[in-house]
């Protein structure tokens, strides 16, 4: 299996329901780093798992719709709680909807997965995978 993998960041604040959650409870900031990983069993045409700048693009435009946004007062999230493991699978599911859009360019239909991960330190992260 071939991948490639692109990475940028966000910014968010958001609060957490549930006494498993602790003082995250109250709104708080976080900031991750995302790396999104495209893979396919063979490479395209031209020797690659898809366009690295095309990837890297949509990526930073998906998580400019979130990035310095209170989560708790986005629509699409009320009433949730907006973990690192659920906004992996927003933005993995997301980044799909873009592949399958033809945003990633023509290659990118041979991708058969995507996997984020989001790191909160350099010693804790969440990761979601899915197929294409």
């Amino acid at each position: 299996m071939f991948s490639i993998t692109v990475r940028d960041h966000i910014m968010v604040a958001h609060s957490f329901k549930g006494e498993v959650f602790g003082p995250a409870q109250r709104l708080h900031g976080a900031t991750f780093v995302v790396d999104a990983t495209f893979r396919r069993a063979e490479l395209d045409d031209d020797n690659i798992v898809v366009d690295i700048g095309l990837a890297s693009q949509q990526l930073g435009e998906l998580l400019g719709e979130l990035n310095y946004r209170n989560l708790d007062e986005e629509p699409a999230f009320a009433g949730i709680n907006t973990s690192t493991e659920f906004l992996a699978k927003v933005i993995a599911d997301r980044l799909a909807d873009r592949v399958h859009a033809g945003a990633l360019g023509p290659s990118a239909s041979g991708l058969s997965g995507i996997s984020v991960a989001l790191h909160e330190s350099h010693n804790a992260w969440a990761s979601y995978e899915r197929s294409l």
